[in-house]
């Protein structure tokens, strides 16, 4: 049986014992028994996932550079400000005064939320050839407007404050479902737990979260069936107050999605990488250890459209790639957001920077897709310091990965080769085209063992060198490479 066939039908398998062991098992209000739920195997395969932001903040699309612009409302309404650089708290709100007047709510862009070019099968495409295996967009920000025709947000809030009754008027969630379920990409849904300026969530936090949360919670996952779940605004409360274990014990249990559905770990204020689903990580260089996780951040710094944003603060495809390689040789995955306009129109630079990643996956897939970390990450090289970082940063911005690479730091060591594994076979992912042989520490192989470059049918030669092993590095022209910027060696038999 060929190995592919036989690691499809593997995961099949597992795929099904995974779902009849969701079926079988009742789970209980309390994190033991919920945390015992297993995240589902695809999710730890997929690697790769595409965010979007996408609401009524996405009209004035602006925010200081280093910061983040779906947080408009907060603030403007506040006068506060914090993100990468110095700013005396009020740049938002003066912007909005002198842009649209002081009379001029943040309500009133609800209305210029028009989606008018919004076509959900071109966003679908795009994501496809991406190369993304899951998308997930925000169906509710922090402002409370959703992107469904929410009763229950209409109802609490007592004016129209969804995508059904203002703005675009369509169901744009819904159409965004059907395109992306049409695809093989799996669909999930943003949800903030906490509303900023919603009447209950000011004065009675109970009742926002008993009449509003659960019931709005339930009225997404029973007319979405998203096939991931992702929370966040957990910071204000501890998950009791949230009632999250009661929430996720009807998840679980009785949703229409209790068998299939994967959560992360946003649930109540301090239970990041300790309860929920897979630990999530925001504009870091994300974890270690054996818990499925991922690492989620903006291909500019905003996750929100900003379109005071400059080509500069878009990453280049040469950094998202070995983003993705650095995130996925630690194990986890990455949720790289873009942010579409009020038109509904993805900007042309976020559309090139994913195709970028597209192109280079439809080489490299392999060492990326339905791996797992070796037993060590990457091989540094041997003189210099560690884990170079910048100083005097909130967020850590994706260029550090070019100065722990290609480009490093005075005194500082570089991440000369990246690993992963799958089906017996290691990947060797090396930043850059090697200048001569490849030495990689530690590494016995078996006769018989063959060395690949993916993408080409050329097999390379190689010695041993004590308990090293010396991969023979070919001279090739630039048009004879197989892609740019990161090139994957397979070890073999």
């Amino acid at each position: 049986m060929h190995m592919k066939t036989r690691h499809c039908l593997s995961l099949i398998l597992a795929l099904f014992m995974l779902q009849v062991s969701l079926a079988q098992k009742t789970y209980e209000p309390n994190w033991e028994s919920l945390d015992s739920r297993p995240v589902a195997p695809w999710f730890e395969d997929a690697k790769f996932g595409i965010f979007l932001h996408w609401g009524p903040y996405s009209v004035p699309a602006w925010s200081p550079r280093g910061t983040y612009s779906e947080w408009y409302q907060y603030w403007m309404q506040t006068k506060t400000l914090f993100g990468n650089g110095d700013f005396t708290g009020t740049e938002v709100y003066d912007h909005h005064v002198k842009t649209y007047g002081e009379d001029f709510s943040y309500y009133d862009f609800g209305p210029m939320f028009t989606a008018e070019d919004f076509k959900a099968e071109e966003w679908a495409r795009l994501f496809e050839d991406a190369g993304a295996q899951y998308r997930v967009i925000t169906s509710k920000h922090h402002d409370g407007y959703c992107l469904w025709p929410s009763e229950t947000a209409s109802k609490t809030w007592g004016f129209p404050w969804n995508a059904g009754e203002v703005g675009a008027k369509r169901d744009l969630l819904k159409e965004l479902e059907m395109a992306v379920k049409n695809t093989d990409v799996k669909f999930g849904t943003y949800y903030s737990l906490y509303e900023w300026f919603h009447p209950w969530w000011q004065k009675d936090k109970k009742r926002f979260v008993e009449e509003h949360f659960h019931p709005q919670f339930k009225e997404l996952v029973e007319g979405y069936q998203p096939d991931i779940v992702w929370t966040d605004g957990e910071w204000s409360m501890e998950a009791e107050y949230w009632k999250s274990q009661e929430l996720l014990t009807w998840l679980f249990n009785e949703s229409s999605i209790a068998e299939t559905v994967v959560i992360n770990d946003r649930w109540g204020k301090g239970d990041r990488h300790k309860h929920g689903g897979y630990y999530t990580t925001e504009y870091e260089a994300g974890m270690e250890g054996d818990h499925p996780w991922e690492e989620c951040r903006g291909i500019g710094f905003s996750f929100g459209y900003n379109a005071n944003e400059t080509e500069e603060d878009y990453a280049t495809p040469q950094v998202l790639i070995y983003l993705l390689i650095n995130t996925v040789s630690n194990g986890g995955n990455l949720l790289l957001d873009i942010g579409p306009d009020g038109k509904g129109n993805i900007p042309e630079i976020m559309q090139e920077r994913l195709l970028a990643m597209g192109e280079w996956l439809e080489v490299n897939g392999e060492a990326i897709y339905g791996t797992r970390k070796w037993d060590r990450a990457c091989q540094w090289s041997k003189k210099g310091k560690k884990d170079w970082k910048p100083e005097d940063t909130h967020y850590l911005p994706a260029d550090y990965i070019l100065k722990q690479t290609v480009d490093p730091q005075p005194g500082y060591a570089v991440r000369e080769a990246f690993f992963t594994q799958k089906d017996n076979n290691l990947y060797v992912i090396v930043p850059g085209w090697p200048k001569e042989d490849l030495l990689i520490r530690d590494l016995k192989i078996t006769p018989g063992t063959t060395i690949k470059l993916l993408g080409t049918d050329i097999k390379l030669e190689s010695e041993k060198s004590g308990n090293d092993l010396l991969i023979k590095i070919p001279q090739l022209d630039q048009d004879q490479l197989p892609c740019e910027h990161a090139y994957v060696f397979k070890i073999g038999s």
